[in-house]
C-alpha cells in the first residue's frame, strides 16, 4: 500500500460548488467539452425555433434555460449524457413519446451520441408553452 505524504502541494480539482457558475448561455456552452457542446447547440436551436420572439435565454440553477413569462425549459450537459428539463407536467403528457429515454420527475436524459430528435424537442416546448399560457390566463 503506498504511503501518503503529509502536506502535499497537490490540490484537488475544484468541485462544481467552488467554481463560479457561468453568467451566460454562451459561457456555459464554451465550457462544455465536445461532443456534448455540439449536442447542446442542436438542442438549443430546436428550442429556439419554436419559442416566441420575445423569449430570452438565461442561466437558471447554473444551467441554460429559456424564459417566456416563466422558464420554459432547461438543458444541460453531464459527463455521460445530456438532459432536457421540460417540467414533470410535460413529461407526463408526452410519456408515450419518451419511452426510450431515461426519465425522472422533470428530467429527460439521453446519450450524447443519440440526441433527442428536433421534432420531439419542439413538441415538448410547445406543450410547455401551452401549460404556461393556461397558468397565466387562469
Amino acid at each position: 500500500m503506498p504511503t501518503r505524504r503529509k502536506n502535499s502541494k497537490a490540490k484537488p480539482a475544484p468541485s462544481s460548488r467552488t467554481r463560479k457558475p457561468p453568467a451566460t448561455v454562451r459561457q456555459y456552452l464554451a465550457a462544455v467539452p465536445e461532443p456534448q457542446r455540439t449536442t447542446l447547440q442542436a438542442v438549443r436551436a430546436s428550442i429556439r425555433a419554436v419559442l416566441p420572439p420575445d423569449a430570452t435565454e438565461l442561466i437558471s440553477y447554473g444551467i441554460p434555460a429559456f424564459k417566456h413569462k416563466q422558464v420554459v425549459v432547461w438543458f444541460a450537459a453531464f459527463a455521460n449524457h445530456c438532459s432536457v428539463f421540460p417540467t414533470a407536467a410535460v413529461i407526463s403528457q408526452l410519456k408515450n413519446d419518451l419511452k426510450s429515454y431515461t426519465l425522472s420527475k422533470g428530467t429527460i436524459q439521453f446519450p450524447v451520441d443519440k440526441p433527442l430528435p428536433a421534432t420531439l424537442i419542439k413538441k415538448m416546448v410547445r406543450a410547455r408553452l401551452a401549460h404556461i399560457d393556461t397558468k397565466t390566463k387562469g
